[in-house]
């Protein structure tokens, strides 16, 4: 399928086929200041305050995480949930002629918001879903992205996002993960990182306590490749199915 000529994409993207799917009540209860309010969205989508809560990482790890898509995207590529920042607009501009783009985020304001930062792309289509029971066949994908994702899901959400990640991909198939890491015992922003976790991110501790193999589904093998940078803050681990 070709794309659409950036000067002749007039209008941003819009939700493809809308569906009825519930807010997951962590989601609500735990993250409504930072996602579920239309003002969060308002808050949030600055890109020099998504870097700036990264610590000036934010380039890096998206950068990193595209490096692994390919210099040049090839085949059908799933991006689970939404990103605040210029991940996603990146992503589509290394897309193929023939490539393509699903986003698929469970809160429709979500979704929209990245539709504002993205001319129309028939390569492209955004999704309404709960990553934790994707609504497709199996074997669909040759790439998926978890972008810092996992460290915001109870840990029975997190299992069955990444078992559902896991099922979609296509026989060599390659799962990208960027999120959290354990730092080094005396990095610096430690003790910062746990206070923000304990007020504001509840489920962010699981990825200081467990190593991200320890949620994938029973008989994963173990990454081809981790990375971690900024003193272990942050990796990139890479499946292969």
């Amino acid at each position: 399928m070709s794309s659409r000529p950036i000067e002749a994409a007039l209008e941003p993207m819009t939700l493809a086929a809308p569906r009825t799917v519930p807010t997951p009540g962590y989601l609500e209860q735990v993250y409504w200041w930072a996602y579920v309010h239309p003002n969060a969205v308002q808050l949030f989508e600055r890109e020099w305050l998504v870097n700036l809560i990264l610590f000036n990482n934010y380039g890096r790890l998206r950068d990193a995480a595209l490096a692994e898509l390919g210099a040049e995207v090839r085949g059908h590529t799933l991006q689970v949930a939404c990103v605040y920042g210029n991940l996603t607009p990146r992503l589509r501009e290394r897309l193929a002629p023939d490539a393509r783009l699903d986003v698929v985020d469970v809160l429709p304001v979500q979704l929209h918001n990245l539709g504002k930062k993205m001319p129309a792309d028939e390569r492209i289509a955004l999704l309404q879903g709960d990553s934790s029971s994707l609504a497709c066949e199996d074997a669909r994908y040759d790439q998926v992205l978890l972008f810092f994702l996992l460290h915001e899901q109870p840990e029975s959400v997190r299992r069955a996002t990444l078992s559902e990640a896991m099922r979609v991909l296509k026989p060599g198939g390659k799962l990208v993960i960027v999120d959290y890491h354990r730092p080094a015992a005396l990095h610096p922003l430690r003790p910062l990182m746990r206070l923000v976790f304990d007020k504001l991110e509840p489920y962010a501790m699981d990825l200081w306590r467990h190593d991200v193999q320890t949620f994938m589904p029973a008989g994963t093998p173990a990454p081809a490749c981790k990375r971690t940078w900024f003193g272990g803050l942050y990796q990139q681990l890479v499946y292969t199915r």
